[in-house]
């Protein structure tokens, strides 16, 4: 199946034994040096074991002072021992290893410690910063030839120059952040002379077999003077003649709204960008890479079927599920586990510098700990009882297969998901509904049981006895009674998802976090005039930054009201009576829909009867706190390799 996505390509002396590229993805399992650690091999491992033709490794830093911590670097001799181990594990399960070389400019900021290297005079993150002076370009170009001579030691099979995402050789290259006056700045020659001389710096270094990549950006969204679509094909004609093979097409930077095209939430379209890698490939008659929302084997290969590019990014695919490609080679895209968007692991997971030490992935909890967390064989096979059909007791139930146990969901209603299936009845979230419907198939074909329109209940354990039981039932929707609630009509926001009520007439929602937004957003679609009323002083908050960016725009374009610092105290004939900061209003409505968050249903009951029978008991997902279902999916497969 899919024989042009699985088929060879030959670029200079190196043979990829397939089409599918896992991209230079921010990790953060690196040391505190950049060093490379036990789980990055892992990880990559992993990838490359489950069939991937090339896995890049992520930004590496060739320029020591300006080297993040928990960034990969290949900045200094001493850690070309390291890399050695990664090319190694990655040849040894069937891959080929490219590494990006990279200089991070403002990105550095992760790090503190970090010097940040800028093209002009600048004040970012409440610092004001010098413009990067001759001197030091010229000691940076050379930081690439020798980083790129570290590569060729370590073992890898290719090299990726990262022009893209206003890291310093981006920031030279666009006229939107380059403001020189001297030989890098100003016409568009002088803006291309610094990202041709590290490009000229690593080739040297390099062996004339060895095939050298850039990632580059399509053009420079939402940035005033930024590169537009022909100046990036006239750089990469001209990084072609000096010695460039393939052209990574990315799109997006990071200090305006166009970082929601970097790391593209479900909000995107998918393959948003691949007309842009057609066409940059049709004029520079260059091998090119599509990347943006590719996430299924089928659009993979359309593709390159369609002949719009030469390979295809598949990274956030292969995070979610690291078979991906051998699945999909062996015909068995229904067992695949598809990334939908929602950026929780991560990007908001690299970003949450605090609370997660490296991404992870909410399809996926093994990411990052494909070692420590490697699944065994369970010395004797329990029957384990999974009271709730949502996507924590679906993961429970999975894994606890793969481990030879014999788990029993039981769902009171009629279908598996959860709420997961309500957050994908939301307009634009498709993908996220069937990932849940096809995540209960797979579950139910890999052989539980399943009993619908049948909760768990104490006599049932009382009756039939299992050796285990998981509380997976969810939360419900808080009901917040407000006087006068009476007076209009008023549902919940899960039930406008659901399409079991059609509120009447203007809306006025009341909460504005995720559900509530999404609720705003089906009613704008279905003609309803819509407000927002969140108490707190931001909408969203509850939202990773890029899905935010997105939901934000698209409610703006449907002109959704959002009144923040609103707290609503009555409900009365007009509409819902509101308290700011200026004082009361009534915001006029016919209808009220609630968004308040949820609270956990009870699972004491069950507990004391599995006590009763001697089974052990666990709570997982929002039974045990209402959170995100990156925490709910994680609970079900640690719980699930212990029982």
């Amino acid at each position: 199946m899919y024989d042009r996505l699985f088929s060879p390509i030959q670029i200079r002396g190196l043979e990829l034994k397939n089409r599918v590229v896992l991209p230079a993805m921010g990790t953060r399992m690196a040391g505190e040096k950049g060093e490379i650690t036990p789980r990055l091999v892992a990880y990559h491992a992993a990838r490359a074991a489950g069939g991937c033709g090339l896995n890049i490794v992520e930004v590496a830093a060739v320029h020591t002072p300006s080297a993040p911590a928990h960034f990969v670097s290949i900045s200094d001799d001493s850690l070309i021992g390291g890399h050695k181990k990664l090319t190694d594990a990655i040849h040894q399960n069937g891959g080929k290893a490219a590494i990006q070389l990279w200089q991070g400019s403002i990105a550095t900021t992760f790090d503190p410690r970090a010097e940040m290297l800028v093209v002009n005079d600048m004040e970012f993150a409440g610092k004001k910063l010098k413009a990067i002076t001759t001197d030091r370009i010229q000691e940076i170009v050379e930081c690439y030839g020798k980083a790129a001579a570290r590569c060729v030691e370590a073992g890898y099979d290719c090299l990726e120059f990262h022009c893209a995402h206003n890291y310093l050789p981006h920031s030279f290259l666009s006229g939107g952040l380059n403001h020189r006056t001297d030989e890098y700045g100003g016409s568009f020659e002088n803006r291309s002379r610094f990202p041709l001389e590290c490009i000229r710096a690593i080739r040297n270094a390099i062996p004339e077999e060895m095939p050298l990549f850039m990632r580059i950006d399509a053009h420079d969204d939402y940035l005033p003077g930024g590169l537009t679509i022909e100046e990036i094909i006239e750089f990469c004609c001209i990084a072609g003649e000096n010695g460039v093979d393939v052209l990574d097409v990315s799109r997006g930077n990071i200090i305006t709204a166009g970082s929601v095209y970097e790391v593209p939430p479900i909000d995107i379209p998918r393959g948003f960008n691949v007309e842009n890698a057609a066409r940059i490939r049709r004029e520079t008659k260059m091998a090119t890479i599509a990347v943006g929302r590719i996430n299924t084997a089928e659009q993979a290969e359309a593709i390159l079927e369609e002949d719009k590019a030469d390979m295809v990014v598949m990274g956030r695919a292969q995070l979610a599920d690291p078979e991906f490609c051998n699945k999909a080679r062996e015909g068995r895209t229904e067992d695949i586990i598809h990334c939908v968007g929602c950026n929780q692991g991560c990007y908001d997971g690299f970003c949450d510098l605090r609370n997660r030490p490296f991404i992870t992935c909410l399809r996926n909890p093994c990411l990052g700990r494909e070692e420590e967390w490697k699944l065994t064989k369970a010395e004797t096979p329990k029957r384990v009882y999974i009271a709730g059909g949502g996507m924590a007791g679906l993961e429970a139930a999975r894994v606890l297969l793969m481990r030879g146990h014999h788990p029993v969901i039981f769902e009171a209603g009629d279908r598996l998901g959860g709420q997961f299936i309500t957050a994908g009845q939301a307009p634009g979230k498709e993908e996220m509904k069937q990932a849940a419907i096809s995540f209960g198939r797979l579950v139910e074909r890999s052989g539980a049981e399943v009993r619908f329109h049948t909760p768990l209940t104490p006599e049932i354990i009382t009756e039939e006895k299992p050796d285990a039981v998981i509380a997976a039932v969810g939360s419900a929707p808080i009901e917040l009674k407000l006087p006068g609630s009476g007076k209009k009509m008023v549902c919940q926001a899960h039930a406008v998802l659901e399409h079991e009520v059609e509120p009447e007439g203007s809306v006025c929602v009341i909460g504005g976090g995720l559900v509530g937004l999404e609720a705003a957003d089906a009613l704008a679609a279905a003609g309803h005039p819509v407000k927002v009323l969140e108490m707190k002083d931001k909408a969203g908050e509850d939202l990773g930054m890029l899905r935010k960016i997105a939901v934000m725009q698209k409610l703006g374009g449907e002109s959704v009201g959002i009144i923040t610092s609103a707290r609503c105290i009555e409900i009365n004939e007009t509409g819902v009576v509101v308290e700011t900061p200026e004082g009361k209003e009534t915001v006029a409505c016919d209808s009220v829909v609630l968004a308040v968050g949820s609270a956990s249903r009870d699972s004491s009951a069950l507990e004391e009867a599995s006590e009763k029978a001697g089974a052990d008991f666990f709570v997982i997902g929002d039974a045990k706190r209402a959170r995100r279902a990156i925490d709910a999916i994680a609970e079900g497969f640690d719980i699930a390799r212990q029982v």
